[in-house]
């Protein structure tokens, strides 16, 4: 349960700082585990005025449900994908290709001035 500013580079097996078990792991949400503060994402979600997912399977919940909840708050959402997603049904919009070319496209054509 402790996390630190971990080094760019980590090894199976190395050693906590805190408790030196061979337990450290990066601090990212792994298949079957929950997001940090998830009540505050949802307030997010409740808040967005657009939704972006970029490279997503939409499979893995409950980041998959994340586009439900955008919509159901009103947000405008957009699939960034290099092919449409499980849940590519419940975006407003779905724009397919690499995301090193979709992304600046899309935030291109967001900050252009209307």
């Amino acid at each position: 349960g402790h996390r630190w500013p971990a080094p760019l580079e980590m090894r199976v097996g190395e050693p906590c700082p805190r408790c030196a078990g061979p337990t450290a792991r990066p601090d990212v949400v792994w298949f079957g585990e929950m997001p940090y503060h998830m009540e505050a994402i949802y307030d997010h979600l409740a808040a967005a005025e657009i939704f972006a997912a970029i490279g997503t399977s939409g499979q893995v919940y409950p980041a998959a449900a994340f586009v439900q909840e955008a919509v159901a708050a009103g947000a405008h959402t957009v699939e960034l994908n290099l092919e449409p997603s499980a849940v590519v049904s419940d975006f407003h919009e779905t724009r397919l290709g690499p995301a090193s070319r979709m992304v600046p496209a899309w935030v291109e054509e967001l900050l252009a001035p209307r």
